[in-house]
C-alpha cells in the first residue's frame, strides 16, 4: 500500500471521495432508496465503514441493505472478497472492489476505499462518500428503520453535532493517520499535538455528561467511538500516538466501554481485522508486518459506570436485537 504524502512538508494526504451521488427517499441524484437494490461494502478494519456497520445495525437497516465484509489485508488490486466461496462476493459476483469503481468509471485509477455502497443491478460504485453515507442512513432510510430505531441526527441538535463532528475529524480520527504517515517530525509533532489537546477538550466535556451531544446517542458517538475503539490495538503503538493509552485516560476509557457494550457497537468490532489490516498492510510503517500479540482485549468487557451521568442511550427508541447469524464477530477475548 502506497502512502500519500507531501514530499515537502511530510504530511499524509488524504485522496477526496470521488464519488459522492447520495442515495435519498426522493431519488433527487438518480439513486432512490430501495430495499434489497444496494449493497454496502465495508472493511471491519477500517473506522470509517464500521460507522456505516454500526448505524445500519442502530437503525435496524440489515434486512433492506445487505453487506459485503472484504478481506482486512488488501494488495495491489484493491479490496479482496477472499473471505468468501471462491473468492468472489456472492451477491455483486466481483472478486475487487476496484471491479464496481470501474464498472461506473470504466478509465478510473484513483484510490479503492470502503465503505462503498454498490447498485447490484449494474454492479457499478454509487458513493464512496463516508461522512455522508451515515448522515443518509440516518434520516433516509426511513421507510425501512426498525420498530424503536434512534434518531441519530435529531434536527435540533445538528448544528451542535456537525460542529463536534468538524473538530472530532480533523483532530482526532484524521489525526491519528497524518501522525502515523509522517514523514518528517514537524507533520508528526503538529498531528500528535492537535490529537491529544482533543482528547482532552473531550474528556472534559464528557466528564459530566454521558454522550458528546444531548442526552442520547448521536451521529458524534458514533463517528468518535470507532476512532476510540482502535486507540490501544493499533494507533498507540503503530502510529506513535503514545502520550497515553485510552485505558490510561479514564473518562474516555469509560466512555468507551460504556459505547461498546451497547447493542450495535462492540458486536460490530472484529479487533483480529483490525490489528492484520494495519499491521500487515501499512509496510512503510512496519516493514516486517508483525502483528503484536498485545494489547489485553478483556478490559472492554468490565464496567464502566457511566450509568451514573443519566441518559438514555436510544431516547424513546430500544436496543437493537442480536446481530444476523452471518454477521457475528467471533469472540474477541
Amino acid at each position: 500500500m502506497t502512502i500519500p504524502t507531501d514530499p515537502e512538508t511530510g504530511e499524509f494526504k488524504r485522496s477526496p471521495n470521488r464519488f459522492t451521488a447520495r442515495i435519498t427517499a426522493d431519488g433527487g441524484d438518480g439513486w432512490p432508496v430501495e430495499a434489497g437494490r444496494y449493497r454496502l461494502v465495508v472493511s471491519r478494519a477500517c473506522p470509517w465503514a464500521s460507522r456505516a456497520l454500526i448505524v445500519r445495525r442502530l437503525m435496524g437497516l440489515e434486512e433492506a441493505l445487505s453487506v459485503a465484509v472484504a478481506d482486512p489485508i488488501q494488495d495491489d488490486r484493491s479490496w479482496r472478497f477472499t473471505l468468501d466461496p471462491d473468492g468472489r462476493d456472492p451477491v455483486l459476483g466481483i472478486e475487487f472492489l476496484g471491479e464496481a469503481y470501474r464498472a461506473a468509471v470504466p478509465d478510473y485509477d484513483g484510490g479503492i476505499s470502503v465503505p462503498a455502497i454498490v447498485d447490484i443491478p449494474s454492479g457499478r460504485l454509487v458513493t464512496n462518500d463516508y461522512p455522508r453515507i451515515t448522515l443518509d442512513l440516518d434520516t433516509e432510510w426511513g421507510a425501512h428503520y426498525r420498530h424503536g430505531a434512534p434518531d441519530l441526527y435529531p434536527e435540533e441538535l445538528r448544528d451542535e453535532i456537525d460542529e463536534i463532528n468538524r473538530h472530532v475529524h480533523r483532530d482526532v480520527n484524521a489525526a491519528v493517520y497524518e501522525a502515523g504517515f509522517a514523514t518528517k517530525q514537524p507533520a508528526y509533532d503538529d498531528a500528535y499535538r492537535r490529537l491529544f489537546a482533543r482528547l482532552d477538550s473531550l474528556s472534559d466535556r464528557l466528564s459530566g455528561q454521558r454522550y458528546l451531544v444531548g442526552d442520547t446517542i448521536t451521529e458524534a458517538d458514533v463517528r468518535l467511538f470507532t476512532t476510540l475503539v482502535r486507540f490501544d490495538a493499533v494507533y498507540h503503538g503503530h502510529f506513535k500516538c503514545n502520550r497515553n493509552k485510552l485505558t490510561e485516560m479514564p473518562v474516555l476509557w469509560a466512555y468507551a466501554r460504556d459505547l461498546f457494550s451497547t447493542p450495535g457497537f462492540g458486536d460490530t468490532v472484529d479487533f483480529d481485522h483490525i490489528k492484520r489490516h494495519y499491521y500487515q498492510v501499512h509496510e512503510q510503517v512496519n516493514p516486517t508486518r508483525i502483528v503484536p500479540n498485545g494489547p489485553d482485549l478483556s478490559g472492554w468487557a468490565e464496567p464502566h459506570g457511566r450509568e451514573d451521568l443519566g441518559g438514555r442511550p436510544f431516547g424513546d427508541g430500544t436496543p437493537p436485537g442480536p446481530p444476523p447469524e452471518n454477521e457475528v464477530v467471533p469472540p474477541q477475548w
